[in-house]
């Protein structure tokens, strides 16, 4: 049997994240479960040192919608919650876009598990991805094409702003999973779609995956090792990456002469960076062809020229430099210096008032005293990061429009208000920032968007 390793590991899996992910007692971790055999076993495991470590442990379920029995395995969590004295957070998706079910679902998904995370202040999110998740994820990758850091598949640990995402279980197979599930009679429920040809990653965990535990039962051990070398390969490259966009950008747009002076694989890596800030985890969208058209745009003797990319995306190149845009003609950039009063492209007003008892986040409350004035509203830009009220630490803006559900076509124009050194003091009808102050506290400006 297998799953004499993971049983004589439980113990074994929580102290490695005590060691190497800096787990302490009465931490909060958020767990991400969807009733099935993996999630399943990471929840009996972490109730079994639950105690020990006196942890809180909360459930994230999702209800994806797509199978009757997804009722049935939401009730059962809810009552496993009850019987077993632990928080239960749930949703029900109502409706999907046009865009790759598997893609959207996922994003669906994190941005919840995030939510759950921020509503309890939790220090892990914990999902069950484990060693066969981490082979499928590199063989696809693979196939369609991507860059270094997505040939890596996934992390054990990510570090996002204020919480960490843990996968403890990367390191054992399905295989292992079940076994200990069975061993330890723990319920657990078959998503009978995982059968479907209908779905990439279910043709990769049908047909090729048999055959690579053929040739070596504990192939994913070498995947989870070729994993962590691209990581390590990543993090090196990432910051000779950043250094070279320093030398290249000109405010959001490529300054193609200084652009080609780079190094070939650096070249590529700005294109992903660049892109990423349109797509985010909409990149798997995104394959080496379009690389291609786009080096090809850049390189091409036209002085002016432009292509179409996924999701309405388009790169236009004017003389020597290169612009990424939104192909909606409504979406535009702008930067608005205001005192008491700004009329916005997007139709809506940013005006100064004496008084309201609003206090959501078309309200923002500053003392002048803490930043410097004039106040600027403009659209996003690469990189732009906001102190959010009431959290430590920076958050992209990207990540809070993502979070915040805004639709990826409002982002580009989405108004975002700075001070004078540049600092994000709000963001319209989103998030407040931590210039942002009480009724109780002082304060000599309120600003409404209205």
């Amino acid at each position: 049997m297998l799953c004499y390793n993971i049983l004589d590991d439980v113990g074994g899996i929580m102290i490695n994240i005590e060691n190497n992910f800096l787990f302490h007692k009465n931490d909060i971790i958020v767990i991400g479960c969807s009733a099935g055999p993996d999630s399943m076993a990471l929840v009996d495991m972490l109730l079994k040192i639950r105690d020990k470590y006196s942890l809180s442990l909360i459930i994230a379920h999702v209800n994806h919608n797509v199978r009757e029995q997804s009722i049935i395995e939401a009730n059962y969590m809810k009552k496993y919650c009850e019987d077993n004295n632990l928080v239960f957070e749930t949703m029900t998706i109502l409706e999907y876009g046009d865009d790759n079910f598997e893609n959207e679902a996922r994003n669906i998904r994190y941005n919840f598990f995030e939510n759950v995370v921020l509503k309890y202040g939790a220090n892990y999110l914990m999902t069950a991805h484990h060693g066969d998740d981490l082979i499928e994820t590199i063989m696809m990758r693979m196939v369609r094409g991507s860059n270094l850091r997505g040939y890596s598949g996934f992390k054990k640990i990510v570090d996002m702003d204020n919480y960490k995402i843990v996968r403890p279980l990367i390191s054992y197979t399905k295989k292992e999973l079940e076994e200990y599930n069975d061993l330890n009679g723990v319920k657990y429920f078959i998503d009978a779609t995982n059968s479907s040809d209908k779905y990439t990653r279910n043709r990769y965990r049908k047909y090729l995956l048999p055959f690579l535990k053929s040739e070596d039962i504990n192939v994913h051990h070498k995947f989870l090792k070729f994993s962590e070398n691209l990581n390590s390969a990543c993090t090196f490259i990432n910051k000779e990456r950043d250094k070279a966009l320093k030398r290249v950008l000109l405010e959001d747009s490529l300054v193609i002469d200084k652009f080609l002076a780079e190094d070939e694989y650096i070249q590529r890596e700005i294109l992903y960076y660049l892109l990423s800030e349109f797509y985010q985890d909409d990149l798997i969208l995104l394959n080496d062809k379009h690389i291609a058209l786009l080096m090809d745009l850049i390189c091409s003797k036209k002085a002016n020229s432009s292509i179409n990319l996924p999701n309405d995306v388009v790169a236009n190149k004017y003389y020597n430099m290169l612009e990424l845009k939104r192909g909606i003609s409504e979406i535009t950039s702008y930067e608005i210096e205001f005192d008491e009063y700004a009329t916005l492209p997007n139709g809506h007003v940013i005006e100064r008032v004496l008084d309201t008892s609003d206090n959501s986040n078309n309200i923002c409350r500053l003392n002048s005293s803490d930043i410097s004035l004039p106040l600027i509203v403009r659209t996003r830009k690469i990189g732009d990061k906001m102190y959010i009220k009431g959290m430590d630490g920076s958050k992209k803006v990207k990540d809070i429009f993502i979070n915040s559900k805004i639709k990826l076509n409002d982002r580009d124009s989405w108004p975002i208000v700075l001070d004078s050194k540049n600092r994000i003091v709000w963001i319209p009808g989103v998030k407040k920032s931590k210039f942002d102050k009480k009724k109780s506290e002082s304060y000599d400006i309120i600003l409404r968007y209205s």
